[in-house]
């Protein structure tokens, strides 16, 4: 049928989902157990926005219904390919994922402290880093005192691990 003999109404658009976090194709998707607590937790939101739309305006009702269950699908992907790691069965003496790591940047003699998360618990805000950002990736397998190095594009950067801590 042309579309000159379809309703404007019913010419719906395909809602847009935004993606989630970036989790690198053939890479594990490794999450703390809070991690995954707050996945669960935004679940059960997402269920509950769903239950609670408007069911008086059928056009917006179904627009907000397709994006939310996008969402959950996409979700459940993560919650469903998630791997818990527990922080305290790690190596102490070792940055590895769950880390609580202090280290600082040499050169500015500047101190930092970031724990090291799965992709969806990143947060720079919350000091959470994504153990697939290129800075992770530099201090993993590092003990106190040692130095790691961290190239950013041209320049490089050299760390000093000053704590570990496995909350």
């Amino acid at each position: 049928m042309s579309r000159g003999f379809v309703k404007e109404e019913d010419q719906e658009e395909a809602p847009i989902i935004p993606p989630r976090a970036a989790l690198p194709a053939g890479v594990t998707n490794y999450v703390t157990p809070g991690g995954m607590e707050e996945l669960l937790e935004e679940k059960k939101q997402l269920e509950k926005e769903r239950a609670a739309l408007d069911p008086e305006n059928e056009i917006e009702r179904r627009r907000s219904q397709a994006v939310i269950d996008g969402k959950v699908k996409l979700l459940n992907e993560r919650i469903n390919s998630a791997r818990i790691i527990q922080p305290k069965e790690q190596a102490q003496d070792e940055v590895r994922f769950g880390a609580v790591v202090e280290f600082m940047d040499l050169e500015k003699e500047l101190t930092q402290q970031f724990q090291i998360v799965g992709v969806d618990e990143a947060d720079v805000k919350k000091q959470k880093i994504a153990f697939v950002a290129p800075i992770a990736k530099a201090l993993t397998g590092k003990k106190i005192g040692e130095t790691a190095e961290f190239v950013m594009g041209a320049s490089s950067k050299k760390l000093k691990i000053l704590n570990i801590n496995y909350n």
